[in-house]
């Protein structure tokens, strides 16, 4: 079996949730598949020294060899968005070029195509109609979905009405759409995608990498001066306006003569020192603000809180399930959402005990259900121990990634059924 990947970044770019496509390679790995990569050389998150070193390795053999990693010279990323709606477009056409004509991409088994940018799902459909490769399309972002709810475009707007018309024709062409929630599901069907193209698998967390460490163990505690004592509230991830920040902040300022509750927030992002400036002008000694951690403290970060928050603007929550719950879990944790109701997120924690639930802009529910959980350690450990035996049931490494093989034999399978008819 060969797999055509045609990403717009790849490692050592700093991208969400690398450990996806990590542990997911992995596993096709251990079947004994063949990987072949073409991505642009990276710029996302790498300084100026590691993106030439990267210039000289126009070829690479990762996983044993069974992963070949072919790079492109691109412009670097910026945040302008038309610079860097130029530097997709280049992408895809560099992308196209090689999957059309070269012998190695022609002869792939099937693409498994991710959804940002969202044009790869036009570029895939269109190397497909050339090369007759099945796609297996990785929905992880909702587009434009994403954008209206984001402030960014508007409903039926002229951005909107161009990017249904990707969606749909990178719909139409995919032989499979894995989606990330049954939101995600509910919301293509809506579209017309029929219920049989569609595949729900949850990202998922490595659950032998995150795990529950002991208060007593947990070396955070001393080198980050925090309270062992107190009731901790604990967010990481990043500072943006997606996030919210400003209803845990409010949550914290209603509870603020709590004295032995405290708010840990580890992150990095454009609005970091505006945030904490806020904390700092409305006295809240209760919360305080720590760099991102590395990777490898994921377990010791999530296993300081009593509570680990995931937050959403309010309108957003619909068009995308936030990874961190998983990790959250892992750890042994209870979530506190903030988030948007009638959402998968709301229905996972309510009806498998895993946390407690406020709807997204309601600092003052947030805050009523902290203290709830606060006044009632027993039941708050209770559902920190359902949230582990939850991922070790359901979301697990190993049952995720097999249904990312399954899928993919599957389409292949159908390939060989229709080639063999003819």
């Amino acid at each position: 079996m060969k797999v055509l990947l045609l990403p717009a970044y790849f490692k050592p770019e700093g991208v969400s949730s690398p450990h996806i496509s990590q542990t997911r390679n992995q596993r096709f790995t251990d079947e004994g598949w063949q990987m072949v990569v073409y991505t642009p050389v990276p710029s996302r998150g790498i300084n100026d020294e590691v993106r030439k070193e990267y210039k000289k390795k126009k070829l690479e053999y990762l996983l044993d060899g069974n992963l070949s990693v072919h790079r492109f010279n691109l412009i670097p990323e910026k945040k302008n968005p038309i610079l860097r709606a130029l530097r997709y477009f280049l992408q895809n056409i560099k992308q196209f070029n090689r999957a059309v004509f070269t012998r190695e991409c022609r002869s792939a088994d099937v693409m498994l195509i991710a959804s940002t940018p969202p044009t790869q799902g036009l570029m895939a459909a269109m190397v497909k109609k050339f090369t007759k490769v099945p796609i297996v399309y990785n929905l992880q972002d909702i587009f434009p979905d994403s954008l209206v709810g984001a402030g960014m475009a508007k409903r039926d707007g002229i951005l909107w009405k161009i990017g249904r018309v990707v969606e749909n024709i990178t719909y139409r062409n995919a032989d499979r759409i894995i989606v990330i929630s049954d939101d995600f599901k509910k919301n293509i069907m809506a579209k017309g995608v029929p219920e049989e193209k569609i595949v729900v698998v949850y990202n998922w967390v490595d659950e032998n990498a995150v795990v529950p460490v002991p208060k007593d163990t947990n070396a955070l505690y001393d080198e980050l001066g925090i309270d062992r004592e107190k009731f901790a509230v604990v967010y990481a991830g990043n500072f943006g306006h997606a996030q919210n920040i400003d209803v845990t902040i409010a949550a914290a300022e209603r509870l603020k003569d709590v004295e032995d509750i405290q708010f840990l927030m580890f992150g990095t992002g454009g609005l970091v020192e505006d945030y904490k400036k806020i904390a700092q002008e409305k006295g809240l000694k209760n919360m305080f603000f720590f760099p991102l951690q590395p990777v490898e403290k994921v377990s010791q970060v999530y296993s300081l809180g009593d509570l680990g928050i995931v937050a959403c603007k309010k309108g957003l929550g619909k068009g995308a399930f936030p990874s961190k719950t998983w990790s959250i879990m892992s750890a042994g944790t209870p979530v506190i959402a903030n988030y948007d109701e009638d959402t998968d997120l709301e229905r996972l924690v309510k009806d498998n005990g895993l946390g407690v639930f406020s709807a997204a802009d309601d600092s003052e529910q947030m805050a009523e259900r902290i203290l709830e959980m606060y006044n009632n350690r027993e039941l708050c450990a209770e559902y920190g121990r359902n949230a582990r035996q939850y991922i070790l049931d359901n979301v697990s490494k190993d049952k995720s990634t097999q249904k990312y093989v399954d899928v993919i034999k599957e389409v292949v399978e159908e390939r060989r059924n229709k080639k063999s008819k003819k």
